[in-house]
């Protein structure tokens, strides 16, 4: 049999300067830019003002888009969740959440926007659902620009807060994750400030301290889960490499280049971290590294063990927390009803 025909690259994937558009006038460049990322136009077909023999030969080394929308979970007016095929043929999901101005103080018109970096992720966190049917691949930096604008798309909704917190771990993608965020920030691309992109890790010592020396002032979020290395070794095999002492130096080397406050997203699990004794230690780290705490009562996944704690439980957790003088917040209500934990939607399409 003939081999398959080598798959076409993504133009999403290469910077403008980096398009190979032949003996096109430089103009070419910013007009393909403004029907891209200006007037989203997902064919070359659509870019009129092209002439018809450029847009045919752009079809022809290129592609344009590299997501299909396969679902969308949610309403309008709470969380959503998108499930998107790739090209080759893996899903990943997207996940929106508008503002709610009257538990958060939030402004009506934010919407977050949480970005999946891999498909299916190697760290095996032991209650996340992302891991569990293994590690894929690494998205291209395409395919993280794309999740933002397919989402916009769908929902009419304009992102204008981006965590990259979805499916994986983002500083396993360094490398696409800094072409990404170059587009995504750029005049010419998506142009969402710096300070509105937060970068979730479950605590890549090395990549830390590589986002901390890069210029842009990104935001950098900590999946901490486990206050002291017994609890969170339970919990995350990524803490024998990288335990929490060295983990906190390199949130405080961050935090003394970047001068912004950290933040440690801490999922409570019944019987497990939710006791008042992690409490403590939580606003002890928190208070020491100036960071806020973003607590999320533990979804259910089919398949694991762990289970939500009591809302008394949660409440006297927040207590302590606040009477330590730490900033936190708990995210109660988004989500539960949409198999909210990170791939679960994609492992029941999986099914």
């Amino acid at each position: 049999m003939p081999a398959s025909p080598a798959a076409k690259p993504l133009l999403l994937d290469q910077s403008p300067d980096d398009w190979q558009l032949g003996a096109a006038p430089a103009y070419r460049r910013r007009q393909l830019t403004d029907w891209i990322f200006r007037r989203r136009a997902e064919s070359f077909s659509l870019m009129t003002s092209l002439p018809a023999a450029f847009r045919q030969q752009l079809a022809a080394d290129y592609e344009l888009a590299p997501l299909q929308h396969v679902r969308t979970q949610g309403s309008r007016d709470t969380t959503r969740k998108f499930l998107f095929r790739l090209s080759c043929g893996d899903f990943i999901e997207s996940v929106l959440i508008p503002a709610n101005p009257a538990l958060y103080g939030e402004r009506a018109d934010r919407f977050t926007l949480c970005v999946s970096a891999q498909v299916g992720c190697a760290y095996g966190c032991k209650f996340c659902a992302s891991g569990l049917a293994g590690w894929k691949k690494n998205l291209s930096p395409g395919e993280l620009i794309a999740q933002i604008m397919q989402v916009e798309k769908l929902s009419g909704a304009t992102v204008n807060n981006l965590v990259f917190m979805g499916m994986g771990e983002p500083l396993a993608n360094y490398r696409n994750l800094l072409a990404a965020i170059e587009v995504i920030n750029a005049d010419w691309g998506l142009r969402l400030g710096a300070r509105r992109i937060t970068v979730s890790t479950s605590g890549i010592v090395p990549q830390i301290r590589a986002l901390a020396d890069q210029p842009r002032q990104l935001r950098l979020a900590i999946s901490l889960h486990g206050a002291d290395n017994a609890t969170r070794n339970r919990l995350m095999p990524v803490n024998r490499k990288y335990p929490l002492e060295q983990l906190f130096d390199a949130c405080a080397y961050y935090q003394e280049r970047k001068k912004q406050m950290l933040t440690f997203e801490f999922i409570l699990i019944r019987g497990v971290n939710d006791s008042e004794r992690q409490a403590a230690l939580l606003a002890a780290h928190a208070r020491r590294l100036n960071a806020k705490i973003n607590l999320i009562p533990y979804n259910q996944v089919e398949g694991l063990p762990w289970e939500r704690p009591a809302d008394r439980d949660i409440k006297n957790f927040v207590a302590t927390v606040k009477a330590a003088g730490v900033a936190a917040t708990v995210r109660l209500e988004k989500g539960r009803d949409i198999d909210a934990a990170c791939g679960q939607l994609r492992l029941r399409e999986l099914s």
